[in-house]
C-alpha cells in the first residue's frame, strides 16, 4: 500500500477518535440539562470518571479480552490475550488492518467506544445513585462485561460466526449500555416526587434545557466519528455514505419524533426532538454502511415513533429514566440491530433471525451480568443514596460543592 494512503487511513481515524472522545462532553451536557441543579457537579464527576477509569481498564485487560484472536471461524466465547498493552511486530505498518490504522491508533479508537457504553447509564441512575457504588460498576462493566460482548462479533468470537452483523454497535455498545441502564432504574427506584400516590407519572423538569440541546448537537457531531470511523479507513465511497446515512437518519428520528409527540400531547415537546435525534442515530449505527439514503430516511422516521412510546412505556411501567436513556439506548438500539434483516444489502429472513438471535443473546448476558454486580454492590457497599441527601442534592453531600455558586453573598 501506498504510504501516502496509509497515513491519510491513520489520520482520519485519529480525527474520529477525537470525535468519540468529544461524545462524552455531549453525554454531559445533555445528561446535566436533563436534570435538576443539584445534582450537576455528580453528573460531571461521573463522567469524567467514565473515560478516565474506562480508559485505564481497557489498557489494563479490556483490549486484550475484548480481541483476544479467536481463531477465524470459530465459536469463541471467551478468550484474554493478557494484560496491559504493547504493539505487535507489524503493528506501526500498512500490513496491521490492511492499511487501516497503526495498533495504537485501534487501542485508541476502540478504547472510545468502551466507555460510551457506561456513560448511557450515568444519564438512567442521575440524581439518585450512591457515586462510590457507581464508579465501582463502572469498572467492572468497562473493564470486564463490554469487552466480552464487543469479543463475539468485533474480536471474531461465535456472533461473528454465525454472521451477526452490527457496523458500529447500536447493541454491542449502546444495547450494551442500554440493558444495564434498565436493570439499574429497576433495582434503584424512581427518585423521589418521580410518582405521585396514584402511581402517575409527575415531570421533574431539568434545569438547562440550553445545556441539553448544545449535548445533543455535540453528540450528532460525534457520531460521524462514531460511524464514520467503524468504516476503519478513509476510503472515499464507504465514508461518504456512512455520513450520509447517519445524518438522514438523525434528521429523520428528530422530525418523526417531534410530530408523533406532537399528536400525542399537543404540544411541541423539545426534548422529545432531542432524544429523537439520537434515537435515529443508535437506530442507523448497527446497518450504516449497508443502507441506501431512502432506507436511512425510514429507519430514522421509526426510530423517532420508537422514542415516544418507548419513553411513555418506561413511565407505564414505573420506572424513572431522567434523560430518556433506555428508549434512546436499548429500544432504538434494538430496532436497529433488527433493521439490518429489513432494509439494505443484508435483509433477508435469515439474517432478521440472526439479528434477533444476536439481540437476544447479548440482553440475556447484559441483564444477568447487570444484576449480579449491582445486587452485590448493595448488599456490600449500598447503591441509592439517603432521603436527605437525594432532596438537597448529590452536589453537596456527595462532593462538597455547587455548581452554581451564588457570589452575591460575597459582595460588600
Amino acid at each position: 500500500m501506498d504510504s501516502g494512503l496509509f497515513t491519510i487511513n491513520n489520520v482520519w481515524m485519529m480525527i474520529c477518535t477525537g470525535l468519540v472522545f468529544f461524545m462524552h462532553l455531549g453525554f454531559s451536557l445533555l445528561e446535566i440539562g436533563l436534570t435538576r441543579q443539584k445534582n450537576t457537579i455528580n453528573i460531571l464527576f461521573k463522567n469524567l470518571f467514565i473515560i478516565c477509569a474506562g480508559l485505564l481498564m481497557y489498557y489494563i485487560g479490556g483490549f486484550n479480552l475484548m480481541y483476544p484472536g479467536f481463531e477465524e471461524g470459530s465459536a469463541g466465547i471467551l478468550k484474554f490475550a493478557g494484560f496491559g498493552i504493547s504493539a505487535p511486530e507489524n503493528g506501526m505498518l500498512a500490513e496491521y488492518a490492511s492499511g487501516g490504522y497503526t495498533w495504537w491508533t485501534d487501542f485508541l479508537f476502540q478504547g472510545m467506544f468502551a466507555a460510551t457504553a457506561a456513560t448511557i447509564v450515568s444519564g438512567a441512575v442521575a440524581e439518585r445513585i450512591k457515586i462510590g457504588g457507581f464508579m465501582i460498576f463502572v469498572v467492572i462493566y468497562v473493564g470486564l462485561i463490554y469487552p466480552i460482548v464487543g469479543s463475539w462479533k468485533w474480536g471474531g468470537g461465535f456472533l461473528d460466526a454465525m454472521n451477526f452483523y452490527d457496523f458500529a454497535g447500536s447493541t454491542l455498545v449502546h444495547s450494551v449500555g442500554g440493558w444495564a441502564a434498565l436493570v439499574a432504574i429497576f433495582i434503584l427506584g424512581p427518585r423521589i416526587g418521580k410518582f405521585n400516590e396514584n402511581n402517575k407519572p409527575q415531570p421533574i423538569p431539568g434545569h438547562n434545557i440550553p445545556f441539553a440541546a448544545a449535548g445533543v448537537l455535540i453528540l450528532w457531531l460525534g457520531w460521524f466519528g462514531f460511524n464514520g470511523g467503524s468504516v476503519l479507513s478513509a476510503d472515499p465511497a464507504i465514508t461518504s455514505l456512512v455520513l450520509v446515512t447517519t445524518s438522514l437518519a438523525a434528521a429523520a428520528g428528530g422530525i418523526s419524533a417531534f410530530l408523533t409527540s406532537t399528536l400525542m400531547y399537543k404540544n411541541y415537546d423539545l426534548t422529545m426532538f432531542l432524544n429523537g435525534i439520537l434515537g435515529g442515530l443508535v437506530g442507523i449505527t448497527a446497518g450504516a454502511d449497508l443502507m441506501s439514503p431512502n432506507e436511512a430516511v425510514v429507519i430514522g422516521l421509526i426510530a423517532g415513533v420508537v422514542i415516544v412510546f418507548g419513553v411513555a412505556l418506561i413511565d407505564k411501567l414505573k420506572l424513572d429514566d431522567p434523560v430518556g436513556a433506555v428508549a434512546v439506548h436499548l429500544i432504538c438500539g434494538i430496532w436497529g440491530t433488527l433493521a439490518v434483516g429489513i432494509f439494505g444489502s443484508m435483509a433477508g429472513i435469515d439474517q432478521f433471525f440472526i439479528q434477533l438471535a444476536g439481540v437476544g443473546i447479548v440482553g440475556a448476558f447484559c441483564v444477568i451480568s447487570t444484576f449480579i454486580i449491582l445486587k452485590t454492590i448493595k448488599a456490600v457497599a449500598g447503591l441509592r443514596v439517603s432521603e436527605i441527601e437525594e432532596l438537597e442534592g448529590l452536589d453537596r453531600h456527595e462532593h462538597g460543592m455547587d455548581a452554581y455558586p451564588d457570589f452575591r453573598s460575597n459582595e460588600h
